[in-house]
């Protein structure tokens, strides 16, 4: 496109929509820290991939504490606020309490980055960096994360209780709670592609493995031993009984053969309008890891706080 000296309005059409277009991706941009944290990156990379080699299950938790950021007004560090004589964060909501984990690392990341540039990266985007790197050091594809995200002052306790879909949730409310937050059917069920790793608690898959038909009976009655039905609530299983620590397609592989270990892992494939996709992407691992991958970016995006609006948190777990 080329300008005349004379045509000032081309010009100020174009700038125009150079703003406007700027605004729609919300001033975030891959190379947000390249001149101002040019080491941050790297850091959250290497301080992900120690704590992920210690700890195999930390890659799974720091990808959920992503997850449950994001759902709540955005991605903008809420979830990790701890709860004041004032103030009642999201830490203690149902979805949250007594299995949302890996705060630690989260603060020795930021502490680290703290040293190296003050007051410039934000508990946001290193949540957001931190889910990426978690899923590469798993196996997992990669992508790239927008940058420029900044930290809430505030947090949603009741928003967290309402607006993270439930483990015992039916497709239909799965769909509805995933378009809420601007996703598609296609969408829910890539992420949900996120249970190939990570653990869960007894008391929430004990009633499938014990009441609902649509189980394999010899995957149901494995796991009674470590869920009884009274008792033992905190004992762990992998919600991908194949592969737990391997970031693939193994998750959609047992849900086509009934071996969903929550009862709304087994809801995308029981004989509705996800079955196909579920069925796709237990024969095609390459297209379920690029539309994980562009799901993530998605989820990433999702309200964030930039320009003046919010802070860089100095301690991720307290305004400043």
């Amino acid at each position: 496109m080329a300008f005349h000296l004379h045509d000032h309005s081309n010009i100020f059409c174009f700038f125009a929509f150079l703003l406007l277009f700027r605004g729609a991706s919300a001033q975030l941009s891959w190379n947000y820290y390249a001149t101002t944290c040019p080491k941050a990156l790297s850091t959250i990379r290497t301080a992900v991939s120690n704590a992920v080699v210690k700890e195999h299950r930390m890659g799974a938790s720091l990808l959920r504490l992503h997850f449950h950021d994001c759902f709540i007004n955005g991605c903008d560090a809420s979830v990790l606020l701890d709860d004041t004589s004032s103030f009642t964060g999201e830490k203690t909501a149902g979805p949250n309490a007594g299995s949302l984990r890996g705060f630690e690392v989260i603060d020795t990341i930021k502490s680290e980055i703290e040293s190296i540039c003050p007051g410039v990266v934000s508990c946001a985007d290193i949540l957001a960096v931190a889910a990426r790197d978690s899923v590469v050091s798993l196996g997992g594809p990669s992508w790239t994360v927008q940058l420029g995200r900044r930290d809430s002052t505030t947090a949603s306790f009741t928003a967290a209780n309402t607006e993270i879909p439930s483990p015992g949730m039916d497709l239909s409310d799965l769909l509805v709670g995933f378009s809420n937050k601007g996703f598609s059917a296609e969408e829910m069920v890539a992420l949900s592609g996120a249970h190939t790793t990570g653990q869960a608690r007894c008391v929430i898959f004990r009633e499938r493995i014990n009441k609902e038909a649509n189980i394999n009976s010899t995957f149901a009655a494995s796991l009674k031993s470590n869920c009884p039905s009274t008792g033992g609530d905190d004992n762990l299983s992998p919600l991908d009984a194949t592969t737990p620590v391997i970031f693939d397609n193994a998750y959609f592989k047992n849900l086509v053969n009934k071996k969903g270990l929550l009862h709304s892992d087994q809801q995308l494939f029981n004989g509705s309008s996800t079955d196909s996709q579920v069925t796709t992407y237990s024969t095609n691992p390459a297209t379920f890891r690029a539309d994980f991958a562009k799901a993530m970016v998605k989820m990433g995006n999702l309200s964030p706080l930039t320009g003046s609006s919010g802070q860089i948190r100095a301690d991720c777990r307290k305004i400043n």
